[in-house]
């Protein structure tokens, strides 16, 4: 199964560089029109997960128009973006002085959010959500779906699933930041997600980067991917 995981366009936070979590924002002029200009740039799919945040749901509009019209999607709740408690909403300069926001700093962003969600509480529930995304999907016999959601939610995917030639993990949690609009695809098998345990994952690996939403890197190479079980894309539509 082809999953192409896509970070929900621009808003107005997202400019101002906020903690937008819970916030329930639309779309900025400027996220509206990154979308307008990559048409036809992000993969075909037969169907679309997506967060039920009105950022994704407006990004899934426009980059599926008819497939959303014609209802060939579903919400899932647990991909909502993390709670970030008292930080929701504000921006580094805003924070600064403050000292939960330090120490929350000083910890490498590993303490819980005051107020808010623990980063492991967050994956736990995104990976949940992630796993029910999937298994409808194998239960429909789709093969080649979208999953619009939020930039923390495909870090917490793709840590979990992406992995190197070797079968190790290819990165870490902030290794996977990606752009609005942006997204990654990762394959993976019916075993990857009915096997899972949380802990250590199967699945995922290749970077590719290029002026047009191209996902495949032609067949040698996906072959090769494919035996040596890198399983992931990055999808790096033109600047």
């Amino acid at each position: 199964m082809r999953v192409y995981l896509i970070r929900h366009s621009m808003t107005k936070g997202n400019k101002e560089k906020r903690y937008i979590g819970t916030t329930d924002e639309s779309l900025c002029l400027e996220g509206i029109q990154l979308l307008e200009e990559r048409k036809g740039m992000y993969p075909e799919v037969t169907y679309v997960y997506v967060s039920p945040m009105k950022r994704c749901v407006q990004t899934a509009e426009i980059i599926y128009p008819e497939m959303m019209k014609a209802g060939t999607y579903s919400c899932n709740e647990k991909l909502r973006e993390c709670d970030f408690g008292l930080f929701e909403n504000h921006n580094y300069i805003e924070l600064s002085g403050c000292p939960e926001y330090q120490a929350w700093i000083d910890s490498g962003g590993k303490l819980p959010f005051p107020e808010g969600e623990s980063r492991e509480v967050f994956i736990r529930r995104t990976l949940e959500g992630f796993r029910e995304v999937v298994r409808d999907a194998q239960a429909h016999d789709r093969e080649t779906i979208a999953v619009v959601a939020h930039g923390g939610t495909i870090m917490s995917i793709m840590e979990r699933y992406a992995v190197k030639e070797d079968g190790t993990p290819a990165g870490s949690y902030y290794d996977y930041q990606i752009k609005n609009g942006e997204g990654y695809e990762l394959r993976i098998s019916e075993n990857d997600i009915y096997d899972d345990r949380d802990c250590g994952g199967l699945c995922s690996g290749s970077d590719l980067r290029g002026s047009k939403m191209a996902v495949s890197s032609g067949e040698a190479d996906r072959a090769s991917d494919i035996g040596n079980r890198k399983n992931y894309q990055k999808l790096s539509a033109g600047e």
